[in-house]
């Protein structure tokens, strides 16, 4: 990997993001048709690599279930407005109508209420009763917390998602999760992220993930690094898990951890790059908040965005680009990249010569960017 001096004392990789590269069409092309977007992780076969990011903005429990039942992975904030209030939706209508600057501090007074188990259960009942997969998603600092409720409740996969997630968090004030322990008590398999580096990636893989988020999330809603000074290329961090994932492969004998981008695909042609860089599958977030049934009602953010001391994250309008399904399936009316995703990469898959999503992560890539 090349390095560049920045300075006499400091050098520095240099990384690439989803819109610094493209794919590049090989000597054969395929139909449409012949392609096949299915994605498998642990039992549960989906029609599409598709996983809701567990936000608010995104996620309802009947968007949930619509989502499943087009084929992708709807996954519940389990500790957002659905398991704090009843009545979720007068809460959602008061944040589509606060003025800009007054959204943050609206958003930090409506989280403080206190999450509710009884909710969690009746939120994750009404998803199974419609007889889709069930997948709910807890923060690592309220996993020990909650995480007995949510399995008892019934969940098909388990997320745990952080803006970053290690498997050696150190505090001195309260006793971290171990995420090993953790893993191997359950009897679902766990998605965990998020990560960005080769190391960060294969200590998760080893205590027992069956799926490793890649990148801070938060994506168009997130001030993560005007905030912070973290920022993570996604083509890179990609790269890097999945060499993670291929070497982890060997060192357990067999075991297949999956890779899931997670931020920053705001288009078609984002989740194309996310893919070829060696993704199983992307995690969408805004994306999917422009669907017309999303509970957002055209606003997105993140949990970053109401944290009580140093808010990361912003309220944003993201408009309304079509119903879920022409969100995801079409048809499109714009060509923008924003309304079918899955045709999109259909057909890119296609005029590239590959048939199968694995096949795809072999694709050869350019730099349009220096």
């Amino acid at each position: 990997m090349n390095e560049l001096e920045i300075g006499a004392a400091k050098r520095a990789r240099e990384a690439y993001g989803l819109d610094d590269i493209a794919v590049v069409p090989s000597r054969r092309t395929r139909d449409p048709e012949d392609v096949s977007l299915e994605w498998s992780i642990d039992a549960f076969s989906f029609g599409m690599p598709v996983v809701a990011a567990p936000m608010d903005s995104v996620m309802s429990p009947a968007t949930a279930i619509a989502l499943g039942q087009l084929g992708g992975l709807g996954v519940l904030n389990l500790e957002g407005l659905w398991t704090r209030y009843e009545d979720a939706d007068s809460v959602f209508a008061d944040i589509a109508a606060v003025p800009e600057d007054e959204a943050t501090s609206l958003l930090q007074r409506l989280y403080q209420e206190p999450i509710k188990p009884e909710l969690i259960t009746a939120r994750l009942d009404e998803i199974r009763q419609a007889g889709v997969p069930v997948a709910g998603a807890l923060s690592p600092q309220r996993t020990q917390e909650f995480s007995d409720v949510v399995i008892s409740a019934g969940v098909d996969l388990f997320v745990i998602r952080g803006t970053t997630v290690s498997a050696e968090h150190v505090s001195s004030n309260r006793e971290p999760l171990n995420l090993k322990e953790f893993i191997y008590q359950l009897d679902v398999p766990v998605i965990v992220g998020g990560a960005a580096s080769y190391t960060a990636a294969l200590h998760l893989m080893r205590t027992g993930a069956a799926g490793v988020l890649v990148g801070f999330g938060g994506g168009a809603s997130s001030t993560t690094r005007l905030t912070l000074g973290i920022h993570a290329p996604m083509v890179t961090a990609i790269s890097d898990v999945a060499a993670a994932r291929r070497d982890y492969l060997d060192e357990s004998g067999g075991r297949y951890v999956h890779v899931i981008a997670d931020g920053g695909l705001g288009s078609s042609g984002n989740i194309v790059a996310a893919l070829a860089s060696g993704a199983d599958a992307v995690m969408l977030g805004s994306t999917l908040a422009r669907a017309s049934e999303a509970p957002g009602a055209g606003w997105h953010w993140g949990p970053e965005a109401h944290h009580a001391r140093l808010p990361r994250g912003n309220r944003v309008q993201v408009g309304v680009a079509g119903t879920l399904e022409e969100v995801l399936l079409g048809p499109a009316h714009h060509a923008d990249g924003r309304t079918n995703l899955m045709g999109a990469l259909r057909h890119s898959m296609a005029t590239c010569g590959y048939t199968e999503l694995k096949e795809f992560q072999k694709v050869d890539v350019v730099l349009t960017k220096r």
